[in-house]
């Protein structure tokens, strides 16, 4: 059967009103185009979403990671969409899509892209998370507190099949490095470094050596494109997914979700320039309206069949987490207190690359030496 490969692929083609949810338009535009490369045989399944203004191809295949056919798939899925929304005179038609013409992968382009190739397990359970009005940086905390917190995934402590820790890839998307970190014996490193979010981003997980699942085989991935660093100033969020595997020498899903459960602060929210918490919210409620937020969190749930996707379940459309969204809007209430004072407003490195630069510019001149 040879082994599956996932991927999940992200733009943010146009939106209605503003910045708030896809149209429905555009994610039937974007199924015609992966119904006729499931028909072609090039994808093996699919399933088409949205995360807010975002919308997402998650797709299965046997092309492998990287792949320029299905990287063009979802380009040509994404152009096809882009022109649909400027006939509806939708906000930010084509936003993500960076560049003229297709050059073999997405990557720098403008779409996020996360995307795993694994051999499938008997029972291959996979979790699908999507982003609204975030940075990459965001998957930090709860991937962290999935793969390497034992007060979230008790399997770290009582299942001796994941009692080893895992090994995490952490890129620094400034100076565009990349390390690998083992836990537990470096979880001290490691959280210098992945505390620091704007600039250190967890990119994948693996297992180590000797355990029940291949070292070489990722169990998590994550997106973690910046699109200031792509079109040199500020043309859109993030807005980051990622892809965990679940259950059999891996955290179970109940932990997975326990690690995105807290409503952590992130950046992003109104024109990418401020911190407010992660709301995970089901999926008819990933819209974000108030101060075009707050930043948003949805999980699809599948099953794999040789790589046909059984699912998906909203993880997230549950009200046990009720007191988390709660909690959310309780702490965006206190954000949206301090105006455009930090903490709320982002502190200045991260606005260098917002619209505030033109503000301050004409104000220059003005400026005196203190003598």
């Amino acid at each position: 059967m040879g082994k599956t490969t996932v991927s999940l692929i992200k733009a943010d083609v146009g939106s209605v009103p503003g910045h708030a949810v896809v149209h429905e338009k555009i994610l039937e535009t974007e199924r015609k185009a992966l119904e006729e490369a499931k028909r072609s045989g090039l994808l093996i399944d699919y399933y088409v979403t949205n995360c807010g203004d975002d919308s997402e191809l998650i797709m299965t295949h046997r092309e492998g990671v990287d792949s320029p056919k299905i990287h063009k798939l979802a380009w040509d899925a994404f152009i096809a969409a882009a022109n649909a929304a400027k006939e509806l005179h939708l906000y930010g038609a084509g936003q993500d899509l960076l560049k003229d013409a297709f050059s073999g992968n997405v990557k720098g382009m403008g779409p996020g892209v996360a995307e795993m190739e694994f051999t499938e397990r008997r029972a291959e359970p996979v979790l699908f998370f999507m982003m609204d009005k975030t940075e990459p940086g965001a998957f930090n905390l709860p991937t962290y507190k999935c793969f390497a917190d034992p007060f979230n995934t008790a399997g770290l402590v009582i299942d001796s099949s994941c009692h080893a820790g895992f090994r995490f890839e952490i890129w620094d998307i400034i100076e565009h490095k990349k390390v690998f970190m083992e836990c537990p014996a470096e979880l001290y490193d490691m959280l210098a470094l992945v505390g620091a979010k704007s600039r250190y981003v967890i990119k994948r997980v693996y297992p180590k050596p000797g355990g029940k699942l291949p070292e070489n085989e990722p169990v998590a991935c994550i997106s973690t494109d910046k699109l200031y660093q792509i079109a040199g100033e500020y043309v859109g969020k993030d807005d980051p997914v990622g892809v965990f595997r679940a259950q059999s020498g891996l955290p179970a899903v109940g932990e997975v979700l326990e690690a995105f459960s807290f409503p952590h602060l992130v950046s992003g929210w109104m024109r990418g320039s401020h911190n407010g918490p992660l709301m995970p919210v089901a999926q008819k409620n990933a819209k974000c309206t108030r101060f075009d937020g707050p930043p948003r969190l949805v999980c699809l749930g599948f099953q794999l069949a040789d790589g046909k996707l059984v699912g998906p379940t909203d993880m997230f459309d549950d009200p046990v987490y009720d007191f988390q969204r709660k909690e959310a809007a309780k702490i965006a209430d206190y954000m949206r207190r301090h105006g455009p004072f930090e903490p709320h407003r982002l502190p200045p490195e991260d606005m260098e690359y917002t619209t505030l630069p033109k503000v301050l510019k004409g104000l220059e001149p003005r400026f005196k030496k203190i003598e």
